[in-house]
């Protein structure tokens, strides 16, 4: 967007704009206009000429972006950037686009990269200045190379180093194209001249970190006396685009080996997309007119490099084809790039809305950390009781209900596995023989002993006594994990209060799982102890059980030498009974043991996962409703955790991510020009315009700019004054009129032109935040009853 405050040029600019306007490819991006072809070889006129009035707009609002660091956001722009190995001719040719010397000498002379805004300028004399660390060093061309070095060495040092802080050179020229470049360091493997070790590797990691994002354009610079294929740098940019769609080569040295350049350029084995351009290096003490002339006539008149299409060949081709790519990229990535200012800015502003208020009262304080105490019990009776996960809906681990379940059924399986793996088939009923041999006494033989019926139970018992106490740690341990993440998350903004309430969590924690392993051995002594229970499911089961008996003890007697010895006993599965035939006087006593130990089994098994289960689900519950926040009360007040008054002190690392954020927010508005839009966006200082349609009444809105204050930045205020006058309201069909109204003076925008006959607003809406018009657009300030025209904002 560019607006032309000068009054007496406007009817000039409006006899300027016959040019095409951009339109929409058929893939939904814009494409750019295309320029009239004009001669290749023109002295009078610039490089590029009627394009870079076109370009110069979107061009600014790239350069602001990346002069603000948006960049370091995620947010990549679309940048032309220069590679080439070392001596393959790079600076001349950036020398001749900018019509400027540049530092040349052995070894490496880019060795950082350097931000090469070129700009045509109407007036004669040149202006150059040079930014980095903050400041603008203004020079001209009798010592700008020696000013890139004095700089280069403020930034890398002066042995050689490389460094990826970037240098930004300004060149406003008369006949310059409107461009903005990269300069990279030139590649090379052999460290020479004191140069680093890993001089490589530090050069490929910069120019890979320029030329991996889909955005960036490869100028990739070719020596002609070189095998294309063999160059480092066609190697790198053929990594990140195989397909050549954003590479433009440039091959340089043409008339130092013109045998076969022409067979390849047009063979193009390392895949070229954007195509080649052939050049001329400038020799010696030439100017840059003469070089220009040398060039034309070379191409021209050698016998083999005039057989090159003339529409590949001379630098002036090379800058009409850089601003058309440079162009239709930032056409093409600008409505993207406004998008993604806009998600960061609102992810940023949501962020920042999240971080506390800087606390300056114990009263505050207290109503922090009460709120905090609040918050976090409601997400343990939400994640621990009442089962409830909308604050973590994606995270498995914290759904506590359904894992401490899973945990519990985990537990009922390990304990039936763990018995049954211990009746073996092939000895079946052989433990039960051998303990009723020793609890044998003098007696009626069809009693059964109570005390045979206590030591298998003993022994059973004692066979899974670990896994309930491995189940109370595991399910204490990831209670335990949830709990701190619960804390962490909401005392995240006061890392002052973590220490203490990670510490009140865990000792509470440590008592709670403390008491868990008392009761589970306690009840494990207890099912050792004796053999009780008033579930008449236990002589349900035996009962049916017992009914196997008579055919089992059939089945044996009948058994004969050569009979199959395996019977099926339905639950108990199938089971070899050959062995038993030794023991026939005490089979029935075990067989009646056994089955009265399966029956019992089954309620000591549920009883203690019963008893398990309970337990847990009362020890959270008083954990949540009853221990923690008195705990984390008790120790945060305690002589150990700090009082009230700690949480005053705000921690480095928040008061670092609160200024991260600001300062990421502020570039956010910057680049939006002050505030976020639903439609339109201009790039022009710290004022804005932006225009909205209403979902019911369709009428267009205006959101206002931050007022400017004098006291603060005289400076600013000056420049916001100035543009707003500006930018301030819009007229859409001259059927809809917006006042956008400030302290001090009221503007108005009107359409330069007739609303066209098809009733097509000029306002084009489009699915990106971004919008372009056809029309241009006359700006008209008032001060009181005084009006007048004072510019023009142009497609």
């Amino acid at each position: 967007m560019s607006v032309y405050s000068d009054s007496s040029r406007l009817s000039d600019r409006m006899g300027r704009l016959s040019f095409k306007t951009a339109e929409s490819s058929s893939n939904g991006h814009i494409r750019a206009a295309t320029p009239e072809p004009s001669p290749a070889y023109d002295d009078a006129a610039p490089l590029v000429s009627t394009y870079n009035d076109r370009i110069r707009p979107l061009l600014d609002a790239i350069d602001k972006l990346r002069h603000l660091k948006v960049m370091k956001e995620g947010i990549e722009l679309p940048t032309i950037v220069v590679v080439g190995d070392q001596s393959s001719g790079k600076s001349s040719v950036l020398e001749s686009l900018a019509g400027i010397s540049l530092p040349r000498g052995q070894g490496i002379c880019t060795r950082v990269p350097l931000i090469m805004r070129l700009q045509h300028h109407p007036t004669i004399d040149p202006e150059l200045h040079l930014e980095y660390h903050g400041k603008i060093v203004h020079t001209d061309e009798t010592y700008i190379a020696e000013d890139i070095i004095t700089a280069t060495d403020e930034i890398a040092g002066n042995k050689k180093e490389i460094s990826n802080t970037p240098l930004t050179l300004v060149v406003k020229k008369r006949g310059v194209p409107d461009l903005t470049m990269v300069d990279l360091p030139g590649i090379t493997r052999v460290p020479v001249h004191g140069q680093p070790e890993d001089i490589y590797e530090q050069i490929s990691g910069i120019i890979m970190e320029y030329i991996q994002p889909k955005e960036s354009i490869i100028l990739n610079v070719l020596s002609a006396t070189v095998d294309f294929p063999t160059c480092e740098s066609i190697r790198m940019s053929r990594r990140v685009d195989p397909t050549g769609e954003r590479t433009l080569a440039v091959v340089t040295k043409s008339d130092k080996a013109p045998e076969g350049l022409l067979d390849k350029v047009t063979a193009d084995d390392v895949n070229i997309g954007l195509g080649y351009v052939c050049v001329r290096n400038r020799i010696g003490d030439e100017s840059y007119e003469e070089a220009r002339k040398e060039e034309a006539k070379l191409f021209q008149t050698h016998p083999l490099l005039s057989e090159i299409d003339k529409s590949i060949v001379g630098i002036p081709i090379l800058a009409r084809n850089l601003v058309q790519i440079q162009a239709n990229s930032i056409s093409r990535c600008l409505p993207d790039i406004v998008k993604k200012i806009n998600d960061k800015l609102n992810q940023n502003m949501s962020e920042l809305k999240k971080m506390p208020n800087h606390l300056s009262s114990v009263a505050d304080a207290l109503t922090a950390f009460m709120g905090i105490l609040g918050s976090a019990k409601e997400s343990f009776r939400k994640i621990f009781i009442r089962g409830e996960f909308d604050e973590y809906p994606n995270d498995k681990e914290m759904h506590c209900t359904a894992r401490l379940a899973e945990m519990l059924n985990e537990l009922s399986k390990e304990l039936q596995l763990k018995c049954e793996s211990n009746d073996s088939g092939d000895e079946f009923l052989m433990e039960e023989i051998k303990v009723l041999e020793e609890a044998i006494g003098i007696g009626l033989p069809n009693f059964l002993p109570r005390t045979a019926f206590l030591t298998i139970l003993q022994g059973k018992v004692g066979e899974i006594a670990s896994i309930p106490v491995e189940f109370v740690q595991k399910a204490w341990k990831y209670i335990e994990k949830v709990v701190l993440d619960v804390l962490m998350h909401h005392c995240e903004n006061y890392p002052q209060l973590q220490s203490s309430t990670k510490r009140a969590a865990q000792n509470l924690i440590a008592k709670l799982k403390e008491q868990s392993l008392e009761r589970v051995m306690e009840t494990v002594e207890m099912e050792q102890l004796t053999d009780y229970t008033c579930n008449p499911e236990y002589m349900s089961s035996w009962s049916q059980l017992m009914i196997q008996e008579e055919p089992f003890m059939r089945f044996l007697k009948n058994l004969g030498d050569y009979d199959a010895s395996k019977v099926n006993l339905g639950s108990l599965g199938t089971v070899e009974v050959r062995h038993l035939k030794k023991h026939m006087g005490m089979v029935q006593q075990a067989f009646d043991l056994r089955m009265r130990m399966t029956a019992y089994w089954k309620i000591v098994h549920q009883r203690l996962v019963d008893c398990l289960g309970l337990h847990l689900l009362y020890s959270v519950k008083n954990l949540v409703n009853k221990g923690i926040d008195r705990e984390i009360a008790n120790e945060f007040m305690g002589p150990h955790g700090g009082g009230l008054e700690r949480m005053l002190e705000e921690s480095p690392s928040v008061a670092a991510k609160r200024q991260r954020l600001n300062q990421s927010i502020k570039i956010g508005l910057i680049c939006n020009g002050g505030h976020q839009f639903g439609s339109l966006k201009l790039f022009h200082g710290h004022a804005y315009l932006s225009v909205s349609r209403n979902a019911t009444d369709q009428e267009p809105t205006v959101n206002p700019a931050p007022k400017p204050q004098p006291k603060d930045d005289p400076a600013r205020f000056h420049e916001m004054f100035e543009v707003a006058q500006l930018f301030e309201q819009l007229a859409v069909e001259d059927a809809v009129q917006i006042d956008y109204v400030t302290e001090e003076q009221v503007c108005t925008i009107s359409s330069a032109s007739q609303a066209p006959s098809s009733s097509v607003p000029l306002i084009r809406a489009s699915s990106s935040p971004l919008v372009w018009w056809t029309d241009p657009i006359i700006v008209e300030a008032t001060r009181g009853r005084q009006r007048k025209k004072v510019g023009l904002v142009r497609p």
